[in-house]
């Protein structure tokens, strides 16, 4: 069997296209599931006991089912309560809570990787249990936390062609529009797989890049 890539060629432009609107799933998901998985994961930590059950119970959920299912309850279920979402919405909603669940953990874990010797210092200080995680703990958690992060967003790229299912056009569900027009699989599955290649590596890259310049700050 010869690969023939001519086919596809006059629609890699739409392929592209649809590559832009997984990196913008995949940005926003990030950013707000990692605005709300710093929030899980502080409380994780928290002093008071029934709010860290509370965070533990959520991380426990979101990890441990399916992002497909999650997706599914979003888009097809919150309409029988009365409540529509357009499915990009929908989508980036379910990749934020999924995304959530696991930088939640390694909020949890990058707090308790700091020095407890910083939390003492900060009640001699006479400093609340908020201000201290506001301007000690996190800032230097967050030095912790930056690799894996970076790896979650990477994670966040290649699970966001689930969105194909919300009939998203994203770059799997163009992949599959590009397929039934040439008749072309092999060789247009071969391109998708390679632009999420590309996309997740210079995604790795920068942020290694990033990580470096930090390290040396």
């Amino acid at each position: 069997m010869t690969l023939d890539f001519s086919a596809i060629t006059p629609y890699l432009h739409m392929l592209l296209r649809g590559a832009v609107i997984t990196i913008q799933a995949s940005f926003l998901s990030l950013l707000c599931g990692s605005i709300l998985g710093i929030l899980v994961g502080a409380i994780r930590v928290s002093p008071f006991a029934p709010l860290r059950a509370l965070a533990a119970g959520y991380i426990y959920v979101i990890r441990g089912t399916p992002l497909l299912i999650q997706l599914f309850l979003i888009y097809f279920g919150l309409p029988s309560l009365g409540l529509n979402l357009p499915a990009f919405t929908a989508g980036v909603i379910g990749l934020t809570i999924n995304s959530s669940g696991y930088v939640g953990e390694i909020v949890r874990g990058g707090i308790e990787a700091v020095p407890k010797g910083q939390w003492e210092a900060s009640k001699v200080l006479g400093l609340s249990y908020v201000h201290t995680m506001r301007f000690i703990i996190l800032p230097q958690a967050i030095r912790n936390m930056l690799p894996a992060i970076g790896n979650e967003f990477v994670t966040l790229i290649k699970e966001s062609s689930l969105l194909s299912t919300l009939a998203i056009t994203e770059l799997t569900m163009v992949g599959q529009q590009v397929r039934s027009v040439t008749y072309a699989s092999f060789e247009t599955f071969i391109m998708v797989g390679i632009i999420y290649l590309v996309m997740t590596s210079i995604t790795s890259l920068s942020l290694q890049y990033i990580e470096k310049r930090w390290t040396v700050d």
